[in-house]
């Protein structure tokens, strides 16, 4: 049976049997907020940085032998999906006593704290002290990305390959503080950051699977991948990290948050994915899993 965990910042779900070599997270889909969480921004445009249910889409996988991980806290207190290092000093009261690396979009407000909630909202009235960001890392985004690592690894110590699925849901028309602004999006966007977190073939795998059910499907644009499938994505070793990206219009109301009929159908679409995936990678486990 699925399993959660002690940890406030995370739900991890484990398969019982049978066991495959696929892990699913979904770091974006948390919306508890912390007690030191006292946002500016409103509750309705925090709630446009949410990957709302995604964690419930995945929540079969687990049914196909997969692994499920789902962030509890919100990407707008701290972004699991960004380095460490990528902290805009304009959010901050004192500078940083450590290295960074501003990312692109750090440098469009949303770091790995975001410096607005929509274009032209900032998400605090305030600057930010460095202990309270140093508290955010250390209950949130280091447990997240710290059991993330585990569970990969421990996957591919028992199987010799793993497939990981970071997922996430987006706009279905970009905004100003996207690449891709005003531009309709696809329903799926499969990104392995131009090759580099997994071959090709299996990108294109991925990408046709969804595309023969009917929906639009583009590879790495506008979503390449961001830092979990960077630091995950090790095919030479039999790590493969692809993030997959889903068009919100297709299982909810944009405006609203609240699901649309088409909710169960997106559901049902990746537990068939998992088990799909679960005979694709199937022939490639290099190493006897004990009963």
């Amino acid at each position: 049976m699925p399993s959660k965990s002690p940890s406030s910042a995370f739900v991890l779900k484990t398969p019982r049997d049978p066991v495959a070599p696929l892990v699913f997270d979904s770091p974006h889909s948390g919306f508890e907020f912390p007690s030191d969480f006292q946002p500016a921004a409103t509750r309705a445009e925090i709630q446009t940085t949410w990957d709302a249910y995604v964690d419930d889409l995945c929540g079969e996988v687990t049914t196909a032998g997969a692994s499920l991980l789902a962030a509890r806290f919100p990407r707008a207190y701290i972004d699991a999906n960004r380095s460490a290092r990528d902290i805009d000093p304009e959010i901050l009261a004192e500078p940083w006593p450590g290295p960074t690396e501003l990312s692109e979009h750090a440098q469009r407000g949303m770091g790995l704290i975001r410096r607005f909630a929509l274009p032209g909202v900032p998400m605090y009235r305030r600057k930010l002290a460095v202990g309270e960001v140093r508290r955010r890392i250390e209950t949130c985004y280091a447990p997240y990305r710290r059991v993330l690592a585990e569970t990969i690894e421990s996957t591919w110590q028992r199987h010799g390959v793993v497939w990981h699925f970071n997922c996430h849901s987006m706009k279905s028309r970009g905004n100003a503080m996207n690449r891709d602004k005003g531009a309709v999006r696809p329903d799926f966007v499969i990104g392995d950051r131009g090759g580099a977190t997994a071959p090709p073939q299996v990108t294109a795998w991925v990408a046709g699977f969804f595309s023969q059910r009917g929906y639009r499907v583009a590879i790495n644009d506008p979503y390449r991948g961001a830092d979990i499938v960077k630091t995950h994505g090790d095919p030479a070793r039999g790590v493969l990290s692809i993030q997959i990206e889903i068009n919100r219009a297709l299982y909810m109301d944009e405006a609203t948050c609240l699901r649309n009929s088409g909710f169960a159908q997106v559901r049902a679409e990746f537990a068939e994915f998992a088990r799909a995936a679960a005979a694709q990678i199937s022939p490639l486990v290099t190493r006897k899993v004990s009963s």
